[in-house]
């Protein structure tokens, strides 16, 4: 279908990709553990939505031009790196307020501003464009004439799967830590720990080579 083949492989190798930890499950349980469920899911969305809008460019080739362009790659990666380093140092700097207050006080606004966090790290990060344009090619048939609808079905699909992955997480954590969100110390310290991942995303998406 499509020229797709070993579909069974992708979705084990999918499935182990997105359980492995890292920065969006770490950003993800910071959220959960702050806003509680809401908070978590808005987080995991936000991320797919970053995730697919990269599908999207991968589809279309934008993600081949960030590769064969050193110009295109520098800009989105300085760009990334500065939004990256700008939300860390904030989140640094800021006192967090007690759950209650937030939640009477915008807290639509604040679930609008984790999701779109969370949307923004992968859209400005190249690594994640380059990381689906590696990816998806290697199940799909080089002499397919579907190419652009089955990088947009396996990319649907790898989000798909990791969406549902990243709610669970957030389920987990929410419950884990209803006891812990009343502790103003403890949350201070999350939020430090997540402007702590933002700052070290930054620099990392900094430091990217387009080679």
């Amino acid at each position: 279908m499509l020229g797709i083949h070993e579909f069974w492989l992708f979705i084990l190798s999918g499935l182990l990709l997105n359980i492995t930890p890292g920065p969006d499950t770490a950003y993800i349980l910071g959220r959960s553990i702050q806003l509680g469920w809401r908070g978590g899911a808005a987080a995991a969305l936000g991320i797919s939505t970053g995730c697919l809008v990269h599908v999207f460019g991968a589809a279309i080739g934008l993600s081949a031009l960030l590769m064969a362009s050193s110009t295109a790659f520098a800009v989105l990666k300085l760009v990334g790196a500065a939004y990256l380093l700008f939300t860390g140092i904030q989140m640094l700097l800021s006192r967090p307020r007690p759950i209650a207050e937030a939640a009477t006080q915008g807290g639509e606004t604040s679930l609008r501003k984790v999701f779109w966090q969370g949307a923004l790290t992968n859209m400005l990060n190249p690594k994640v464009a380059l990381f689906f344009l590696a990816f998806l090619p290697q199940f799909v048939a080089a002499d397919s004439l579907h190419k652009t609808e089955a990088f947009l079905l396996l990319g649907a699909v790898f989000i798909f799967n990791g969406t549902l992955w990243c709610l669970g997480i957030a389920a987990f954590a929410a419950r884990a830590a209803s006891r812990i969100r009343s502790s103003e110390g403890v949350m201070v310290w999350i939020n430090r720990v997540l402007g702590g991942l933002f700052v070290y995303l930054g620099f990392r998406v900094a430091m990217l080579e387009s080679r």
